[in-house]
């Protein structure tokens, strides 16, 4: 009897009916929460970038041979962080889809992974300007925020790879599953 209502579509057999729902909430939830912060970053971009580069000459003369090189490093960092928002919103989307488990989210995560590593490494390029800057501010405070920037991108890109991995061996598991049944 309870096969018969299941399969008319009464009630989930297996119970996940409201499950799914909660599901696209949550993901939906995200998916604000990342157009959000692009947001907030593409505001930070057009506002915050070019006001600190020409504050940098304004208040310091002889830094000001640094504006061209803030601009160019905040905005080429810009790049792979919305690929990667946009790698997270396919992701997200794959879930809502209920392909999660696929070598699309796979590629995914791989990409999101390579986008935390380039921008890493362009703050590490910009690390000899915050230093410079610090010195001429005396403020060692700006070197510590520098530093927390060059890692923030690493620990994403290593939670990336970390579930770049488990979803793979999920799939594998998965498929070799299917090739025993």
């Amino acid at each position: 009897m309870n096969t018969s209502m299941s399969a008319q579509g009464a009630a989930p057999a297996d119970g996940q009916g409201s499950a799914s729902g909660g599901k696209q909430v949550s993901t939906l939830f995200l998916k604000g929460a990342i157009c959000v912060i692009g947001l907030g970053v593409l505001a930070f971009c057009i506002f915050a970038i070019p006001a600190i580069s020409s504050g940098v000459g304004v208040e310091w003369p002889r830094l000001a041979y640094l504006k061209y090189p803030i601009l160019i490093l905040g905005y080429l960092s810009a790049v792979p962080f919305f690929f990667a928002l946009h790698q997270a919103l396919k992701l997200l989307s794959y879930i809502d889809k209920k392909t999660a488990f696929s070598d699309s989210s796979v590629r995914a995560l791989k990409y999101i992974k390579y986008c935390g590593i380039v921008m890493s490494i362009l703050y590490l390029a910009s690390l000899p300007i915050i230093f410079q800057i610090a010195d001429a501010d005396d403020a060692p405070g700006l070197v510590v925020i520098g530093m927390l920037m060059t890692a923030a991108p690493i620990v994403v890109a290593v939670f990336a790879a970390v579930l770049q991995k488990l979803l793979q061996n999920a799939i594998d598991i998965k498929s070799e599953n299917e090739l025993t049944v």
